[in-house]
This record gives structure tokens, C-alpha cells and sequence, in this order.
């Protein structure tokens, strides 16, 4: 009685609040108190793997927005700690990628590429004040490792679909960085090697890797297992490609194509508390609410809906719910931002994921969807 009592409570909330009309102060007023609270409770001095890089995405971007000075200087000081880099070997005959590794041997491994996303966003931002004459190094190992992976003939480096968002926007970028064409190229390869293992053909959806194939792998009752933060990492990562692959180009057209289906798949299974289930298809698989998975998607559908990709009239809804959760239940009152599933690559069976469950990517997806739903409603007078 209890429990029916509480989850009563908790829909007629959040009714409502997708009834509630916000404005861009106030979204702009809570993505400052989601990022100080994170940076004040979290150094910058660590580590350049998966983690820490996808918050500083999340970051740059609540800078592009606000201007905040004080959290670039946070994502610089986390890449100045690590010189720049990812993994660190100097020898590219020791370099690995095929096979999951944390070591600093695993410099092709997408895990420690995705801070060249930061390094070089930063560099960017210093070039457009004219500062960066002197300032190569920012992008020095980026152009190094990026490099050796264009010009090399193995196209199987993706074979995990969180690699779609850690690395596809490091091609688009280093595109827009170099001028190679090669880069393009490259990440065209990938992809498709990428979709030759991964993507359902019959939904859209991706597979978080081989393993999870379907049938070879069901969730206990027997459907296909989807996992919410990797199908988030793909649409999230399209969308970056797409705001950076030049308009012009030969392949636009199959990225945006693939952009709209992954977007129409992943919409109509949203649960009505606003949120994507861990296993998308299955939440009896894991049930309750989750927020990375769930800030991506919005992330990625905002973006399309903002840049003219998606009609604001279908996904409006979807928008709504997403946000409404997002604010009122993955947010807590301190500035936390709460219900992220941990690291790991599934929906887990009796994983506790609660108002305390954090982590860095969390709110690095909660910031990004955050500033393109402040970035949606300034557009709003236009629709």
C-alpha cells in the first residue's frame, strides 16, 4: 500500500510539472547548480579515461552556453594534468585496441580518445581569441594517435557502442582541425564495421556489443536486451558528428538517415515517469528509473529538434516527459544528480540505482541535455 501510495505521489508530480512552462533563466539557473556542485565536490586532477572525458563534454558545454569562465578553467586544468593526453605508450608497435583494457598501452582503445574531444574543444576556444598561436601541444597527441588510426587499414576499432559517442566526434573534429579528408573516411569505415556487429536491422537499436546479440542473448523474459546508455552514447554521438561533418558531404545523407531512425526507435520507448528503462524493451529486466541513459537520448532528440533534423510536433512530448525527470526526480536539492546506473554494460538484475547513484558521465549527460533544452526554448517563439 505503501509503495502504490508513493508511486501515486510521484506521477501526480511530475504531471505537474511536464504541465509547467519553464523559462531559459531558470534552466540556465540549474545547470549552474548541477556544475558547482560537481566541481566543488570533485577535483579536475584526474585521470583522462571515459569517465572524467564524457563529464567534460557535458562541461564545454555548459561553458559554450554561459560563458563561465571558471569551469573552462576546470577542463583545462584537468587536461593540463594529463598533458594532453590519453594513454600514454610512445610506441605505436605496443599500441592495443581489440580487447577491453584501462592500461596505457590501449592508446587506440576509444576509452582514452574521447578526451580528445576536450583537448581539442579547448584548443578551438583559445584559436577564436587568438591565443593559440603557441599553444600546438593541446592538440599535438590527438593529431598523433588520431592519425596513426586514419591511416591505418583495420576499420574494427568500434566494436562497443558507448565507442560511437567516445570516439565519432574525435574524427569530425579532427576533420575540422586538419582539413584530411582522411579522418571522414575513417570514421565512415568504423561505422559500418561497427553496424555489421551491432545494429539491429529489424529495430534500428544497437546492441551494446557482439555478445548481446539477439537470440544468443534475452533479457529473462525472452526479448532483445537494449541497453538505454548505449543506445544514448550512439544517438548522442550522431548528433555531435552531424553538428560537425561538413554540409556538403557525399555520406550527410547516411548519417542523418541513420540519425532520424535511431531517434524514431528510441522515442516511443520511453516510460511514462519521463525515463528509458535500462533494458529498453524489458524494465522488468531492471526496473526503475535511470538518468544516463535517459540524458542522452534527450540530449540527442533536442538536438535534432533544434537544428531542423526532427519535427518538434513528434518528439514535443517525448521532450517534455524527459525534461520533467530530469529536473524533478534524477535532480536532487543539493544539485546532485541522481538514478545513474554505475559503470558496467547491461541492465543488471537487482543493481540498486537510487537518488545517491552519481557519476561524472551522469552529469556530463545531464549538462548536455540541459543546455539544449535552454537552447530549445529560446527557439520556441519560432515554432
Amino acid at each position: 500500500m505503501r509503495k502504490a501510495l508513493l508511486a501515486l505521489l510521484v506521477l501526480c508530480s511530475m504531471q505537474t510539472t511536464w504541465a509547467r512552462k519553464w523559462t531559459v533563466a531558470e534552466v540556465k539557473a540549474t545547470i549552474e547548480k548541477v556544475n558547482n556542485y560537481w566541481q566543488s565536490h570533485n577535483p579536475a586532477e584526474v585521470r583522462a579515461f571515459w569517465d572524467p572525458a564524457a563529464y567534460h563534454t557535458g562541461n564545454i558545454e555548459a561553458y559554450r552556453l554561459t560563458g563561465n569562465e571558471r569551469w573552462l578553467d576546470y577542463s583545462k586544468r584537468w587536461a593540463e594534468h594529463n598533458k594532453w593526453m590519453g594513454a600514454t605508450e610512445r610506441d605505436p608497435a605496443k599500441w592495443l585496441y581489440k580487447k577491453y583494457g584501462e592500461s596505457q598501452q590501449h592508446v587506440l582503445f576509444g576509452d582514452w580518445q574521447i578526451c580528445f574531444q576536450t583537448y581539442i574543444d579547448i584548443y578551438n576556444i583559445e584559436k577564436a581569441r587568438g591565443t593559440a598561436a603557441s599553444l600546438e601541444y593541446m592538440t599535438a597527441r590527438a593529431r598523433e594517435v588520431m592519425g596513426y588510426m586514419a591511416d591505418s587499414r583495420a576499420t574494427d576499432y568500434w566494436w562497443w557502442a558507448d565507442a560511437l559517442y567516445m570516439v565519432m566526434p574525435v574524427m569530425t573534429k579532427m576533420y575540422r582541425l586538419t582539413g584530411e579528408q582522411k579522418y571522414l573516411d575513417k570514421l565512415y569505415a568504423n561505422l559500418c564495421y561497427a553496424d555489421s556487429i551491432m545494429l539491429d536491422g529489424e529495430t534500428g537499436l544497437y546492441f551494446r556489443d557482439g555478445k548481446y546479440v539477439f537470440p544468443a542473448h534475452k533479457t529473462a523474459r525472452g526479448k532483445k536486451d537494449f541497453w538505454a546508455r548505449g543506445d544514448g552514447w550512439v544517438l548522442a554521438g550522431l548528433a555531435k558528428v552531424l553538428a560537425d561533418l561538413p554540409v556538403d558531404h557525399p555520406r550527410r545523407s547516411f548519417f542523418v538517415s541513420k540519425y532520424r531512425r535511431l531517434a524514431a526507435a528510441v522515442a516511443p520507448l520511453q516510460r511514462k515517469g519521463g525515463y528509458w528503462s535500462r533494458s529498453m524493451m524489458d524494465e522488468q529486466q531492471a526496473p526503475g528509473p535511470e538518468t544516463s541513459g535517459t540524458a542522452f537520448f534527450t540530449y540527442g532528440l533536442l538536438w535534432g529538434v533544434n537544428h531542423g533534423y526532427l519535427p518538434v510536433r513528434k518528439y514535443r512530448k517525448t521532450i517534455d516527459r524527459a525534461w520533467c525527470y530530469l529536473s524533478s526526480t534524477a535532480l536532487q536539492p543539493d544539485g546532485k544528480v541522481g538514478y545513474v546506473q554505475p559503470i558496467g554494460e547491461k541492465a543488471i538484475p537487482g543493481q540498486v540505482v537510487d537518488q545517491n547513484s552519481e557519476a561524472n558521465f551522469g552529469v556530463g549527460a545531464f549538462l548536455l541535455a540541459a543546455c539544449e533544452y535552454a537552447r530549445y526554448l529560446e527557439g520556441r517563439g519560432t515554432r
